[in-house]
């Protein structure tokens, strides 16, 4: 992968979800950890081109977000070429196109987001659509399959054809398969089963591209053994927005290496609160309260006075008209001692989620066989 010389390269990273990793989430985010890469929520790219007169509020954000990476969504070549075109000032350090979301709203009529991965060669077009517009580098999020077609020759098919028909040379790999009939995109992470032998064995089978493991990782130790077991980057969703101050306060030193800012939750506020009132109403109604102290609901996860701070923010955001008044009603529920604690040393786990896996691996995936194939 090239990155910018004075950026980590993407050990850890955290994945693009709807209505989650907003800029306000991303603000946060980086202000616990200075390494982690941010994505943002997928953009439609025909919402890109819709909005071409109305591009900062989409596409915007701080110069303090970098490492940051825009994934985009669709499938009309022209609305993707004009949308990365179109995206390109704005300096994000990758394109990502979804190839992995299984929402019908997603994945149905429209017929983009994890339905694409049947069509590897339209994702193979797309992407050299999407390089020749940018002048960063590019990649895919896909699952392991869709449906029926979820063996590991299919996934490799799909890696294959896409990485040989364009210059992408980073995939990150949701290691469950897409579900699309009908269920929830919540259930769509957890009844089709984690395979992690499929992510491992494309490490093997493809030894000149990059793959990051994302699905089924919540913690930092959980990162750490996947690196260990030679994962090129990981990628963490839900567990880095529910909680924040554990996840992405131990990524800088336990993954990067790099010392301790001794930070804590009071300091991160106190700026928070800079950056959450200079954007209240911004766009007349919004943003609300609500919706920029919506990421900060998961900062004391299982800390004392967690469910009382809780109850408060609830109460409060009914008549707080700026961050600073939401504070100083809410936050008298945390003791001191939490607010004015660094970060600990991170959790471990008992079970390695990797044990065992190696000998699980599927057959070494031919790519000459796929070659002949196709002549």
């Amino acid at each position: 992968m090239v990155v910018a010389d004075y950026y980590y390269p993407p050990l850890f990273s955290v994945a693009p979800m709807m209505e989650w990793t907003d800029h306000h989430y991303r603000t946060l985010a980086r202000l616990i950890s200075k390494h982690a890469w941010l994505y943002t929520e997928m953009l439609a790219a025909e919402t890109i081109v819709y909005q071409k007169d109305n591009l900062h509020r989409f596409l915007a954000y701080s110069p303090d977000q970098h490492p940051i990476v825009l994934q985009i969504g669709g499938s009309n070549l022209q609305h993707i070429a004009t949308a990365t075109e179109l995206a390109n000032p704005y300096g994000y350090d990758e394109i990502n196109f979804n190839c992995g979301c299984p929402s019908p709203r997603v994945a149905g009529h429209g017929c983009f987001g994890a339905r694409l991965m049947l069509d590897p060669k339209f994702v193979g077009e797309a992407m050299s659509v999407i390089a020749s517009k940018t002048d960063s580098p590019v990649s895919v999020k896909c699952r392991i399959g869709v449906d029926d077609h979820d063996s590991y020759y299919e996934l490799c098919d799909f890696i294959y054809k896409v990485s040989s028909l364009s210059p992408t040379r980073h995939f990150i790999i949701h290691s469950r398969k897409a579900l699309l009939n009908g269920i929830s995109p919540a259930d769509n992470r957890k009844i089709p089963p984690l395979k992690y032998e499929y992510y491992f064995a494309l490490l093997r089978d493809f030894p000149d591209l990059k793959f990051t493991i994302n699905g089924g990782i919540d913690s930092v130790d959980e990162v750490n053994t996947a690196l260990r077991e030679g994962a090129h980057g990981v990628m963490v969703g839900r567990a880095a927005y529910k909680n924040p101050w554990s996840l992405l306060g131990h990524v800088d030193t336990a993954v990067y290496g790099a010392p301790s800012s001794g930070v804590t939750r009071r300091q991160v506020l106190e700026k928070y609160q800079v950056y959450g009132d200079s954007v209240l109403w911004r766009d007349g109604k919004k943003p609300d309260v609500r919706d920029v102290a919506k990421p900060l609901l998961g900062l004391f996860h299982s800390e004392r006075g967690n469910g009382l701070w809780k109850r408060k923010a609830d109460a409060a955001f009914q008549n707080c008209t700026t961050i600073k008044s939401f504070f100083e009603e809410t936050l008298d529920a945390i003791p001191d001692f939490v607010l004015d604690a660094p970060i600990s040393g991170p959790p471990l786990i008992s079970e390695n989620p990797f044990a065992g896996v190696r000998d699980k691996l599927p057959p070494p995936y031919d790519s000459k066989e796929q070659e002949l194939m196709s002549a």
